[in-house]
């Protein structure tokens, strides 16, 4: 069977689809993963079929228009305002991507598609070839509950009918700003493909009002299954991609890590702002105030820093799962996989959002009581930035409970759960 695998973002986006892409491969199935090309290396190295996607929508957000975007959109009502500034740019963007989705859908021919909710034209193309259709997602964001609010929302503090309703109005909320964004997009593919028109926006459902089967791709040790939702929603652990059999350590970082304590990693990948001198400043000054060694990540786009103590290693690269099991704790902008890396290999965790899911997995981090209160990158000092570390490099109690999730994560079969529920959907029918 062919699987169409359609994503969209930074490599967090990419990367566990195509660990889910290499689990269903090894069940013989073929799969095609279409996002944007400058992952095409990523996919093919893998063993996997390239579906071409532009690559101008990241390009976007990686110039200063898409850095001030992530300083500035802390809660929804900001991204809200900063969607509408640049809605002019975005809206051909949006267009093209679900252009480029059609085209590698109709070359390659999919029995069944798999999407990331960015790439919204999923359920469409599935129904206009007449195949099933399985929404995947990293974050509990769409699916309605009435034990939470959506991650965009804050919490009611009191109980009761009331919560409960307002948690589920968050949802609705949620897809009636999704489909602002794109609903009128959707609307003229459809018309142009001779589909009938939706009565609303939903990603959720089929044209006939079938739920769509949703797998969110983390863990329930880190955020628990709401008990309401549907039987066809499930999170069926991290998609991790592992590469530490095959990557070997430069002799400088090998070196650096032989030679003292464990180091502290602080790394924020793409995500460095409007100001990422600023941002070096703060954390070279916080490692050394705290004492602390300290591995500093660079990444694509990310923190620049050329003149460093002997105490902190300049890293551009390495595969977390071989990195991380080696640090005394991590420090991150908390994107859904450095947050599932670091808790795996039992770090103490920080987490320094920027905006989107972020602020929820620093606040997951510090309830499941394995790192510190999420530190904001508008408010981050290095005096908060060393405490944090210090905190979560002195607690007992923090270190003991990383270590116990940790080992949880590392019993977790998250791809195969996927495939074998991916094996389930796609054979039933009612999905179509």
């Amino acid at each position: 069977m062919h699987i169409l695998i359609l994503t969209l973002g930074s490599r967090g986006d990419v990367q566990p689809y195509v660990a889910l892409g290499k689990g269903l491969q090894a069940v013989g199935h073929t799969v095609t993963l279409c996002t944007s090309s400058r992952f095409e290396s990523l996919i093919t190295a893998h063993g996997l079929n390239y579906g071409y996607m532009n690559d101008k929508m990241m390009q976007l957000m990686d110039s200063m228009q898409g850095r001030e975007l992530m300083e500035d959109t802390t809660n929804l009502w900001e991204v809200i305002k900063a969607t509408r500034r640049l809605s002019k740019q975005v809206a051909p963007l949006q267009q093209q991507m679900l252009q480029d989705c059609w085209d590698v859908a109709q070359a390659t021919q999919p029995d069944s598609i798999l999407f990331h909710p960015r790439t919204y034209s999923g359920p469409h193309i599935a129904e206009k070839l007449g195949i099933p259709a399985i929404l995947a997602m990293p974050l509990p964001m769409l699916v309605p509950t009435a034990e939470q609010a959506n991650i965009g929302f804050p919490k009611l503090l009191f109980g009761g009918p009331l919560r409960r309703g307002y948690n589920r109005l968050t949802y609705r909320i949620a897809n009636l700003l999704f489909a602002f964004s794109v609903g009128k997009l959707v609307k003229e593919w459809r018309a142009e493909h001779d589909l009938p028109r939706q009565s609303k926006f939903d990603l959720l459902h089929t044209h006939k009002g079938e739920q769509i089967p949703v797998l969110h791709c983390y863990s329930r040790h880190v955020a628990p299954e709401p008990s309401d939702w549907p039987e066809n929603v499930v999170a069926s652990g991290y998609w991790f991609l592992d590469q530490q059999t095959t990557w070997e350590p430069p002799e400088d970082l090998q070196a650096f890590l032989n030679s003292g304590d464990a180091p502290v990693y602080v790394g924020f990948g793409s995500m460095a702002g409007r100001d990422p001198e600023r941002l070096t400043r703060i954390v070279i000054g916080a490692l050394q105030q705290a004492k602390v060694r300290g591995i500093l990540a660079t990444g694509w786009g990310g923190l620049s820093a050329d003149d460093l103590p002997e105490t902190i290693f300049k890293l551009e690269q390495a595969p977390h799962d071989w990195l991380f099991p080696q640090m005394a704790a991590v420090v991150h902008h908390g994107g859904a996989g450095t947050t599932a890396a670091g808790l795996r290999a039992g770090c103490p965790t920080v987490i320094c959002p920027f905006f989107g899911d972020q602020p929820f997995w620093g606040q997951r981090v510090r309830e499941l009581g394995v790192g510190s209160e999420p530190i904001p990158q508008k408010k981050l000092t290095i005096e908060k930035l060393a405490a944090a570390i210090q905190t979560v490099t002195t607690v007992p109690t923090i270190q003991q409970k990383a270590e116990r999730i940790g080992k949880k994560l590392r019993q977790e079969e998250g791809v195969a759960r996927a495939v074998a529920l991916i094996n389930a959907w796609i054979e039933d029918d009612s999905f179509r």
